[in-house]
């Protein structure tokens, strides 16, 4: 995780004198900072726009075991300037200390660019709803994400 975080301030630091992109993005690549309780902890994430409004999210994390979520996603935009509103499901599966847990995702959250930097931040809630090897609902999972923009 120390890792990841050097290389996503090398990055930032090196893209400070980029020009200024478009409110808008297609990729953006980052890490997702997130509670250790939900079967998706902190990771990596990946967004990808569909359309102007519909992306796709992936988020990998690791740590105890590892997991993997997929994610469907409406952005709206909000007054603000480079701010959206975004609202998904999307599925999950953990593995972790011989515990498999599947199950569904929900994400709700708030999207803003930097106007000067290719860089995307998210706070989001994300609850869980484990489906298999056990069912339980997680709602303590709000996270994060700071990406880089392409």
């Amino acid at each position: 995780m120390k890792q990841i975080l050097i290389a996503v301030s090398a990055l930032l630091w090196v893209t400070q004198a980029a020009q200024a992109q478009e409110n808008s993005y297609r990729n953006a690549v980052g890490i997702r900072l997130g509670p250790s309780v939900p079967s998706v902890k902190s990771g990596i994430t990946f967004k990808r726009f569909l359309a102007n409004n519909n992306a796709i999210e992936g988020i990998l994390s690791f740590g105890d075991g590892f997991s993997i979520c997929g994610l469907y996603e409406i952005h709206k935009p909000i007054a603000a300037e480079n701010l959206q509103w975004f609202i998904g499901f999307g599925g999950y599966a953990g593995f972790a200390n011989n515990v498999n847990n599947i199950g569904a995702a929900g994400i709700v959250g708030l999207d803003y660019n930097f106007s000067n930097v290719p860089l995307n931040l998210t706070l989001d809630w994300k609850p869980e709803l484990n489906l298999i090897e056990y069912i339980g609902f997680e709602g303590s999972t709000v996270g994060l994400s700071i990406r880089y923009r392409f």
